[in-house]
C-alpha cells in the first residue's frame, strides 16, 4: 500500500493525476492498478518508465497500458523477495486436476498467483526464446516432467533433440521416447523428416477411417469401430489394415540455432510442414533457442508457430523478434516470462515453474522401473548413408540420377562447390554434402579444403568418355 502511494506521488510530481485502484501481489512482481484522471493521456504514463523505476527504487518496471478488459493502467514492479514456484505445486493444484487433456503441461503461476496449465494441443506449437540463464532449460524440464507425471507412453510419445548434449540426456531410457535423445544436428534433421512422413501416414489413416483428427480416431478405436486383429487366424490379407491407437507426439528441440547452422533449409522446411499441418494428427513442436535473431527465428517459422514464450532478453529488438512487440527486455530473469497465445495479442506474465534434478531423477527412475526394457521406433534418426530432409529424401535410385547430374555440373563448370549443388539441384545442405562425398569417392573432386571449393580432378573430355561408355553399356 505504501509503495502504491509512493507511485501516486511520483506521477503527480510529473503532472500526471492518477488514483490507486488496487494491487495484485504475485510470486515475482506486484502489479499496481492506476486509474487516470480526466484528460490524462495513456502515453504520458508510459513515457515516464525510467522515472517510475527511480521513484520505486527498482531496476526496471513494466507498464501495461491498459490492463486488458479494464479501464486502468498496470505498473509491474519486481518484488524484493521472490517466491519459488515448484512444478509439484502446479501439478497438485485445482487447475491441474481439471485439466483432462494428456498434453496439458505446467507452466507456472501468473501475476495473481493462480496456477497456469497450457495445452500443447491447442497452441498447437510453441516457440521459446530468451537469453542465456533466463530459464529456458528449466521450462523445458518442467514441460517434459509434466508430461511424464500425467501421461503414459500409450498417450504421449516424445522426440527429444539436445545438441548441447547435457540438458536432456537424463531422460534416456524412458518408455515415452520414440528414439534415444538426439544429440547430432544432422540426425535431428532426419528426426524432423521422419515426423513429416509420420504426419502424412496419419493423414492417410484419418482419411481412410473418415475422421477429422487424432482424437476422433482414438475415440473410434476405443469404441471398437476399427479392426485390430485379422479376420481369421493364419489368414493374411494385404488389403486389410490393422489399426492401433495413435499417441500424441511431442517434439522438443532445445537449441534451434545449432540445427540452423548445420542444415538450415532442411530443418526450416520440416518445421514449417509440421507446423502447418500436424495439429490434426497430434504432432506438436516445442522449439527453444537462446539466440532470438532473424537468422534463427525466420519469418517463415514465426508465421507458422503463433504461440510464443519469451524469457528475459537483452534488447528491444530481440523482444520484437520473439513477440513482435516490446516487453521481454523488461523481464527480471530466473523464469520470469511472457506467454503470447495464438488467440491473443496481449502477452500474459508468468513466473515459470522450477523442477530440481533430484525430482526429475525420481520421475525417470519410476518409469524405468515400470519398463526395464525399452523398444525404440526404428528409422527415426535416419541412417548415416542417407541424410534425408522433408523433400530431398526419396528412393535410393534417386541417388544415381542426382549423382550423375552433380558430376556433370561440377565437371563442366570446373567448380567443386557444395552451395552450387544446392542451388542448381535444389537439394538441402545435407544431401548436397553427401553428393559431394560420393563425387570424391569416385575421383571426380579432391578432398575438402575448408570453406574453399574443392579441386575438380576430371576434365570435360574425360566426363564425355565416361558417359559415352556408361550409355553404351
Amino acid at each position: 500500500e505504501q509503495a502504491g502511494r509512493t507511485l501516486e506521488r511520483a506521477l503527480a510530481a510529473h503532472g500526471v493525476e492518477t488514483r490507486l485502484a488496487g494491487m495484485t501481489v504475485g510470486p515475482t512482481v506486484t502489479r499496481y492498478e492506476l486509474e487516470l484522471g480526466p484528460g490524462v493521456k495513456v502515453a504520458r504514463v508510459t513515457s515516464l518508465n525510467r522515472d517510475i523505476a527511480y521513484a520505486m527504487a527498482s531496476p526496471d518496471v513494466r507498464i501495461l497500458a491498459p490492463i486488458p478488459g479494464r479501464s486502468a493502467i498496470g505498473v509491474e514492479v519486481p518484488n524484493q523477495h521472490r517466491q519459488l514456484v515448484a512444478v509439484g505445486d502446479i501439478l497438485s493444484s485445482g487447475e491441474a486436476a481439471r485439466a483432462a487433456h494428456p498434453c496439458e503441461v505446467a507452466l507456472g503461476r501468473d501475476i495473481s498467483g493462480r496456477a497456469v496449465m497450457a495445452n500443447l494441443a491447442e497452441m498447437p506449437h510453441i516457440l521459446i526464446a530468451g537469453a542465456t540463464g533466463a530459464g529456458k532449460s528449466s521450462c523445458l524440464n518442467s514441460l517434459i516432467t509434466s508430461l511424464l507425471v500425467r501421461t503414459t507412453p500409450d498417450q504421449v510419445r516424445l522426440i527429444l533433440v539436445d545438441p548441447k548434449r547435457v540438458e536432456l540426456g537424463q531422460y534416456n531410457g524412458l518408455p515415452h521416447l520414440l528414439t534415444p535423445v538426439v544429440v547430432s544436428p544432422k540426425k535431428a534433421a532426419n528426426a524432423l523428416s521422419w515426423a513429416v512422413k509420420e504426419m502424412e501416414r496419419r493423414y492417410d489413416l484419418l482419411s481412410e477411417v473418415g475422421v477429422r483428427d487424432v482424437t476422433g480416431y482414438n475415440a473410434a478405436f476405443d469404441r471398437g469401430d476399427l479392426r485390430t486383429e485379422p479376420r481369421a487366424e493364419g489368414v493374411d490379407d494385404p488389403a486389410e489394415r490393422l489399426h492401433t491407437r495413435l499417441p500424441f507426439v511431442v517434439i522438443v528441440v532445445d537449441e534451434l540455432n545449432d540445427l540452423m547452422m548445420v542444415a538450415a533449409r532442411d530443418v526450416e522446411e520440416s518445421i514449417c510442414r509440421i507446423a502447418q499441418m500436424a495439429r490434426a494428427v497430434g504432432i506438436h513442436l516445442v522449439i527453444a533457442t537462446q539466440r532470438p535473431s532473424v537468422n534463427v527465428i525466420t519469418g517463415v517459422i514465426k508465421a507458422n508457430i503463433p504461440a510464443r514464450l519469451a524469457f528475459a532478453v537483452s534488447s528491444l529488438a530481440d523482444s520484437r523478434v520473439i513477440l513482435d512487440q516490446a516487453g521481454a527486455e523488461r523481464l527480471v530473469g530466473q523464469g520470469d516470462m511472457l506467454l503470447l497465445g495464438a488467440a491473443s495479442s496481449t502477452p500474459r506474465r508468468i513466473q515459470g515453474a522450477w523442477v530440481g534434478e533430484d525430482e526429475v531423477a525420481k520421475v525417470v527412475a519410476h518409469w524405468r522401473r515400470q519398463s526395464p526394457s525399452v523398444s525404440y521406433t526404428p528409422g527415426v534418426e535416419g541412417t548415416d548413408e542417407l541424410l534425408a530432409s522433408g523433400t530431398d529424401s526419396g528412393p535410393a535410385g534417386d541417388d544415381d540420377d542426382l549423382c550423375r547430374a552433380a558430376m556433370e555440373l561440377v565437371v563442366r563448370s570446373q567448380l567443386g562447390s557444395t552451395s552450387m549443388l544446392q542451388r542448381k539441384l535444389r537439394v538441402g545442405f545435407a544431401r548436397a554434402g553427401r553428393l559431394m562425398d560420393l563425387l570424391e569417392q569416385r575421383g571426380v573432386v579432391g578432398p575438402s579444403t575448408g570453406s574453399k571449393a574443392r579441386d575438380v580432378l576430371m576434365t570435360p573430355e574425360e566426363l564425355d568418355e565416361l558417359l559415352a561408355g556408361s550409355d553404351a553399356s
